[in-house]
């Protein structure tokens, strides 16, 4: 194909990463608006699904810390959530509470030896994946310090001993916050607030006591008498988004972009007035719940799937859900409740 001769006008979204790492990445987005970019940014925060610990069940616990604040301590550990496509919500599954299926089973076994008179720290890294699961990744305590332990879980005495049988299940954040894939998520557009959109408090000079971030360095800055553009709305917004380890910073943002064509195709099947429950398997075997639809049982018109009515002539998603309305592919396809 001759690329030469193509049309190549900017039509689309855009994104530019200026900085990527292991832990997180910078990027901007243009030729959206404004709700685009923040409903892409809420998702990111609040509907990627990660694996997390849900359910304790204690065994032997006779640390100085309660049941309920070591139960609490494990479920904000980092689980790997590498091709959590393969897991099932608990609610889409057939079994009574949790299965291999839909969850996986972690084990923390330790004790303080009466001949040791230190104290002993039990660490994210003493905590034992079982087999069956899912894959291989999900379910695997993140570790990133240097020295290898991960996050500390409590401390032993001599003769004291923990044994805790331990469910991690897949969630969304919008449920608890244990899920959430990111600690933080920087969201910034205008930086030069050349469409008033901030009023800044200020004693004397506001340029002097409201330096400019980094970002407005991407921005041509205002010019002195410019006169004012009613009409003008931001169309380049600065995203910095950084990962708790579950997941790598461009899957975070692919994920949130999956979950984000799920949705619009919902929206675009209720338009269509397809009679069919949205998640509902179609002819394909295709279909599936979204991550914050209701239990099985509930009530039809709360958020509950995202087959499209042209899924049977489109391509089905690699999320494991209903296809987009013309069958394009999603981006990126390359005992103690917590």
């Amino acid at each position: 194909m001759d690329y030469d001769n193509m049309d190549v006008d900017e039509v689309g979204p855009r994104v530019t990463v200026r900085e990527a790492a292991t832990d997180h990445v910078d990027f901007t987005l243009s030729n959206v608006d404004l709700a685009f970019a923040n409903s892409l940014r809420r998702i990111i925060l609040a509907e990627v699904p990660t694996m997390a610990i849900d359910l304790v069940e204690v065994e032997v616990n006779t640390s100085v810390l309660a049941d309920e604040f070591i139960a609490h301590r494990l479920g904000l550990i980092p689980l790997n959530s590498r091709q959590i496509e393969d897991v099932l919500y608990t609610r889409d599954c057939d079994c009574d509470q949790y299965c291999e299926n839909c969850s996986v089973t972690i084990m923390m076994n330790a004790k303080c030896s009466r001949d040791n008179e230190d104290v002993v720290k039990v660490y994210a890294r003493d905590l034992i994946v079982s087999d069956p699961r899912p894959n291989e990744w999900v379910g695997i305590p993140v570790i990133t310090d240097e020295a290898g332990q991960g996050s500390v879980i409590c401390k032993l005495r001599k003769g004291q001993e923990v044994v805790m049988k331990c469910i991690a299940k897949k969630g969304i954040a919008k449920e608890h916050a244990k899920w959430a894939p990111t600690s933080a998520v920087g969201f910034e557009y205008d930086p030069h607030n050349k469409l008033k959109h901030l009023d800044y408090w200020y004693e004397e000079d506001p340029i002097k006591e409201w330096p400019k971030s980094k970002n407005a360095e991407w921005e041509e800055a205002p010019q002195d008498g410019e006169p004012f553009d009613y009409n003008a709305t931001p169309s380049q917004f600065f995203f910095e988004l950084e990962s708790v380890g579950n997941l790598e910073p461009d899957a975070v943002v692919q994920q949130g972009i999956k979950v984000m064509q799920q949705k619009l195709a919902a929206v675009l099947q209720e338009l269509a007035g397809d009679d069919s429950r949205p998640g509902e398997a179609d002819a394909d075997g295709f279909g599936g719940q979204s991550p914050d639809g209701m239990p099985q049982g509930g009530e039809y018109g709360v958020d509950q799937g995202y087959t499209t009515p042209y899924v049977n002539g489109g391509t089905t998603s690699a999320w494991g859900g209903g296809a987009t309305p013309y069958g394009a592919t999603p981006y990126g396809q390359n005992g103690w409740n917590q």
